[in-house]
């Protein structure tokens, strides 16, 4: 079975579109014929631990209010081609990412990394909920059903931080600058939200070639 390495931030809009993409193709490939991991990439590596108000943080990015909207009025009609129903409204603090990494980190020892990727975009973009506060991610990992007591007490402290940190640093050193970021087999490279048609081709081609071997 081929690795699929994904480097993405649970507050990339795109990386949302992108999963939805892949995994509607992966539906029609049962069992896959890719294992997937996820690594962290932060859109905002030097974002405050506590995070920032989210229309400062867009207007600041995007040069202004109306930068911003046209930004993310791109963002909310693809969305909506792929049924993604964003609440924008609801979104009031971009929040520093890098505890989000480490849950999907631990979610990924449990067995769960993808599902928790899902759960992580989903708390994010639909009920905008503020996924650098450590409540929010407990009650997120109860939905994992992981134990919210270990949670609690590892996000409390620095576990694994160093680790995620290096990881990332080693993705950007090997150029990677932007997410979603796919890599196939530690060789091909796709970059962005892909359709569904192209993940559907990319499996079936790999299906082929494993069914000749």
């Amino acid at each position: 079975m081929l690795k699929l390495d994904i480097m993405s931030d649970p507050i990339c809009p795109w990386c949302f579109i992108g999963k939805v993409n892949l995994d509607r193709a992966l539906e029609a490939h049962a069992p896959p014929p890719v294992s997937i991991e996820w690594h962290p990439f932060q859109l905002n590596p030097g974002m405050p631990r506590e995070g920032m108000d989210r229309r400062a943080y867009l207007e600041r990015k995007f040069g202004g209010k109306a930068g911003a909207l046209d930004v993310y009025s791109q963002i909310d009609q693809t969305a909506r081609l792929v049924g993604i129903e964003i609440d924008f409204e609801r979104i009031t603090r971009t929040p520093n990412t890098m505890n989000a990494h480490r849950l999907i980190h631990w979610a990924g020892i449990e067995g769960r990394q993808t599902f928790m990727v899902d759960l992580l975009f989903r708390a994010f973009f639909l009920e905008g909920m503020d996924i650098g506060d450590i409540d929010a991610l407990v009650k997120i990992a109860q939905r994992a059903e992981m134990d919210p007591t270990m949670v609690r007490r590892l996000l409390a402290g620095e576990t694994d931080t160093e680790d995620l940190q290096a990881r990332e640093e080693h993705a950007r050193k090997m150029g990677v600058n932007s997410v979603p970021t796919f890599i196939l087999a530690n060789q091909a490279v796709v970059t962005g939200a892909q359709s569904t048609q192209f993940w559907e081709d990319v499996l079936s081609d790999i299906a082929a070639q494993q069914d000749e071997e």
